[in-house]
């Protein structure tokens, strides 16, 4: 079964990636194994990424197609339509709902081992060079048009739990967000995730 009803939406995002990343330095962290995907906070984490995925997909069918050759005011249409359709499907969501409290004190000292290496300090100023100090989220909202979405380091995104590939982590502020990149919204977050100031 197909997961995308349209490869369009993966790959004008990811040219929007790599336009941010190309010519960025590589910044190592201290490298840290990627968690066990049968440890309890990390199991529940997962399962609820996958109950909001097929949220996601099930929003897909009904949402509008992208015409082969699409505008880029196309994509933003369908991409809004798409996000209306999901946070119909969510109309309680709120922090926490996919981040439980084990999942964010597990992900927060995760990240304190990453950042802690000789080039943590390094490693901070490659995802604050685009980033925000601060901006007020909430669940189920759409991502800030007005903010660039930040470089993730491999450190950091090896660190994490695999995401499936209609989601994605990123940093605003200091919170960790978890992005439908299809639809453009903030499925949950954490705050105060990233470490050092």
């Amino acid at each position: 079964m197909k997961r995308l009803s349209s490869r369009r939406f993966k790959t004008a995002f990811s040219v929007i990636a790599l336009a941010v990343t190309v010519g960025a330095p590589v910044v190592v962290g201290q490298v840290v194994p990627p968690p066990k995907p049968d440890g309890a906070p990390v199991a529940e984490f997962m399962k609820r990424v996958n109950a909001y995925v097929a949220i996601h997909q099930e929003a897909e069918k009904g949402a509008p197609k992208l015409p082969t050759e699409a505008t880029p005011i196309q994509i933003d249409q369908t991409q809004r339509a798409l996000a209306t359709r999901i946070q119909a499907a969510r109309p309680n969501a709120r922090r926490g709902d996919i981040f439980t409290p084990e999942m964010t004190t597990f992900i927060k000292s995760l990240l304190n081992r990453v950042f802690s290496g000789k080039d943590g300090t390094q490693l901070r100023s490659s995802i604050m060079d685009e980033n925000v100090e601060y901006i007020a989220l909430k669940a189920n909202q759409r991502y800030p048009d007005t903010i660039p979405r930040t470089t993730m380091p491999p450190d950091v995104l090896k660190a994490l739990p695999e995401l499936p590939e209609e989601m994605e982590y990123r940093f605003v502020g200091a919170q960790l967000i978890l992005l439908d990149q299809h639809a453009h919204i903030i499925p949950d977050f954490i705050p105060d995730a990233l470490p050092g100031k």
